[in-house]
């Protein structure tokens, strides 16, 4: 599942900030029923992936946020892609289910496609890890 990320213009992952907590799989899945509604469960509770990711100076909520780093932490979810979806409006305007090659192709961040998401992709295509 995408949403179409009002910020960055471009479909992309749910997610958001840990804001303190430092229960990290509690916030990806407040995240994802936030920005989607859809009530996810942690295929594993380890982190699948971790990326140090730039994020360029930007304006948020009539204020300007400057260039900085994000410490990214993905889990791997599931959810029913048969049950209801919504955007959150003031972040996303569209949620959506696509099949892996399908979101690389939505997105419109080159650098995200080469390098995140195809990365996930290919670490999804060996899981479950043989052993």
């Amino acid at each position: 599942m995408l949403a179409y990320h009002n910020l960055y213009d471009s479909w992309a992952w749910l997610g958001g900030h840990a804001d303190g907590d430092p229960d990290l799989l509690a916030v990806a899945l407040r995240e994802v029923r936030e920005e989607s509604g859809a009530e996810a469960r942690p295929v594993t509770p380890e982190i699948y992936s971790l990326e140090i990711l730039t994020v360029d100076g930007h304006e948020k909520r009539g204020g300007y946020i400057s260039s900085h780093l994000h410490l990214n932490a993905t889990f791997l979810l599931e959810a029913d892609p048969d049950l209801p979806i919504r955007p959150k409006p003031d972040e996303n305007s569209r949620t959506a289910w696509f099949g892996l090659e399908e979101a690389i192709a939505a997105s419109t961040e080159p650098w995200f496609q080469a390098r995140v998401y195809s990365k996930l992709n290919a670490k999804l295509s060996g899981f479950p890890p043989e052993g």
